[in-house]
């Protein structure tokens, strides 16, 4: 992730990535006149709308990724923030291989297993994959490379981008604000998985094991937009015995961020310590690279509602 998230031009709106697939489901849906296989390889990239999945059910490698790539019987996927869009040239890294026959999708995870799905062609560049072992359909969007808009999608789920490290370390603090309680605080930690708006933060100084660190305090937080400004968020840290911290949250790069405190105009950067790969695939050597325990998975936003799938089934 270059400064300001800005890859090769990339220059689609944000308006993409908001169209609705929970309209009535057509029950008589036609296969397309390409192979699926075809259709798969029809576009560089698929964009998992993670807010148009229908069903209570979770398949672990699709609730994981933002993207999907098909390529020659090997499926990749973005499952990470930190490098989306340069990773794997923009694919992301291989996480298992496939075998798409009659509009039908096997899938062999490198460490989810097997997973099967019908596909559904919805639109020209939309597809369904359907998982009747949990009744649950994921919508997939195709893209291709060179019109993939990487920064929107980083910065739309940059609070996952947060989470993507064990501690963030304080390591610059200008010398213009005034004086407050957060100069105290060296650490901060996001928390993924349960309650993904959980934040720990820390007075420790100079610990080398994230591992280490002594947490201080463990509150909630929230990630919020500011107008007309794609790339600039804001970062609010509950603390139940302060008033809220507020801060301008900007991304230096893909290890660095920097927070501007408004109450008292000072500046800080933290870098990231412990990297946490979230994806699945195998080293130079062959051998499994181990996954954190940590539970990271994207989080539906839209209510959860029954998958008409499973009632033609019945």
């Amino acid at each position: 992730m270059k400064t300001l998230k800005l890859l090769l031009g990339f220059a689609l709106t944000a308006t993409l990535f908001t169209s609705c697939y929970t309209e009535e489901i057509n029950i008589n849906d036609n296969s397309p006149a390409i192979s699926l296989n075809q259709l798969l390889n029809s576009y560089d990239l698929w964009y998992v709308d993670i807010n148009e999945t229908l069903g209570s059910g979770e398949t672990p490698f699709l609730q994981i990724a933002f993207t999907l790539s098909f390529r020659n019987g090997e499926l990749y996927a973005n499952n990470n923030l930190v490098g989306f869009g340069s990773q794997g040239n923009g694919y992301g890294v291989p996480i298992g291989n496939y075998d798409a026959y009659d509009m039908i999708l096997d899938v062999d995870h490198v460490i989810d297993g097997f997973e099967s799905f019908d596909v559904f062609q919805i639109d020209n560049n939309t597809i369904e994959l359907y998982n009747p072992f949990n009744d649950t359909s994921y919508f997939l969007e195709g893209y291709q490379r060179a019109t993939f808009d990487y920064d929107f999608v980083f910065y739309d789920n940059i609070h996952y981008f947060l989470q993507e490290y064990e501690a963030w370390e304080k390591s610059y603090t200008s010398n213009v604000g005034a004086l407050n309680e957060f100069d105290e605080e060296n650490y901060l930690q996001f928390l993924s998985g349960g309650n993904d708006s959980t934040f720990r933060s820390s007075q420790d100084a100079n610990v080398s094991n994230p591992d280490n660190i002594f947490w201080d305090y463990t509150g909630v937080y929230g990630v919020g937009d500011v107008s007309n400004n794609s790339y600039l968020k804001t970062l609010t840290l509950d603390y139940d015995f302060f008033d809220n911290e507020f801060f301008e949250l900007s991304v230096i790069d893909d290890g660095t961020v920097e927070l501007y405190h408004a109450d008292s105009g000072t500046t800080y950067e933290f870098r990231g310590k412990g990297y946490i790969q979230y994806y699945r695939s195998s080293d130079a050597q062959g051998k499994t690279s181990v996954q954190t325990d940590q539970p990271k998975k994207r989080k539906q936003k839209s209510p959860k509602v029954d998958n008409p799938r499973a009632n033609l089934r019945s």
